[in-house]
């Protein structure tokens, strides 16, 4: 979403942030459990072997800090065991990852400064006549992902926070809830990025894809996700707001919306190391804070795979 991704024009400043919250972070992502060893299947599996597809998105399409990592340009942290070369793979399709971490929907329009560089192109400009498959995954930095966490992580179980007691009120004085009205103006954001693939490849089938469960239905668990109980079901109900909005503008513009979260809401970020698919702030596996890992990116691909076909 990315979320503890990095936003447009300021990956380093925003990586720099997140480090400073969890130090011990970016030690351990260094760590490749065998538990996360990915087996790809080559080879054609469907009606849709050898097809072009196109993967557009941010930090939790790119796959941030999974191995093997990218050089070009290695500022996206892309990963090739991400969702998108995993479906590739099983299905054996022709594919163009042109994901980012920190991607918004402007960067599906516009370059995208990342560090180290070089800038990644507007995402779009990958998507041509020729293209048969696209999918997207986008919108979570257009909320603001980064500084969510950093203001809704509490000192204790019960707060207080960067912005007072807890973030909900923060974000949702006297029931004016920004997130929401952020979420609403998402939505059309959407339905245009999905409008202009319409419009570059006309018969491409285009698939929206949503962002898997990152905290429990209810609960917490501070401090492995350090949110205050009621910042946690907060940030839990935007979520499933946000990819509400995702499967809205897909279904308006004639998109398949493949839904992650519902699979993954016994893998979130709160489950065990050997259950989960969304790390917690302080990784054990080889991914980026808050993001999924190998095993999440993998369940994600299983999703896309069975909408594709």
């Amino acid at each position: 979403m990315t979320r503890i991704s990095h936003l447009p024009g300021g990956q380093g400043r925003a990586r720099a942030r997140l480090r400073r919250l969890v130090p011990a972070a970016m030690a351990v992502t260094a760590l490749v459990p065998t538990a996360l060893s990915l087996t790809l299947v080559a080879g054609p599996s469907s009606a849709a072997a050898g097809q072009t597809y196109v993967a557009l998105g941010d930090s939790y399409t790119s796959g941030p800090d999974i191995p093997t990592q990218s050089t070009s340009p290695a500022g996206c942290l892309r990963s090739n065991h991400n969702y998108p070369s995993v479906t590739a793979t099983a299905l054996g399709l022709s594919l163009t990852d042109v994901s980012c971490s920190g991607a918004t929907t402007a960067n599906m329009y516009s370059a995208q400064a990342v560090t180290p560089g070089p800038a990644n192109p507007p995402q779009l400009q990958a998507v041509t006549t020729s293209t048969q498959i696209v999918s997207l995954q986008v919108g979570g930095d257009d909320l603001g992902f980064t500084s969510i966490i950093e203001n809704c992580v509490a000192l204790t179980p019960w707060g207080p926070t960067k912005v007072g007691a807890n973030c909900k009120n923060y974000y949702d004085p006297h029931g004016n809830d920004s997130l929401k009205a952020a979420i609403t103006a998402l939505q059309s954001k959407i339905a245009g990025v999905i409008a202009q693939v319409r419009t570059q490849a006309p018969g491409a089938k285009v698939f929206v894809v949503g962002y898997p469960a990152i905290l429990p239905q209810s609960g917490a668990c501070w401090p492995s996700m350090p949110f205050e109980t009621g910042d946690a079901q907060y940030l839990n109900q935007t979520e499933v707001e946000l990819n509400s909005a995702l499967a809205t503008a897909a279904a308006a513009n004639g998109a398949t919306y493949v839904n992650t979260y519902t699979p993954s809401i016994n893998h979130n970020a709160c489950t065990s190391e050997a259950t989960r698919w969304v790390e917690p702030l302080v990784p054990a596996s080889a991914a980026y804070p808050v993001h999924p890992n190998a095993n999440g990116e993998a369940a994600m691909a299983q999703e896309l795979e069975a909408a594709m076909v």
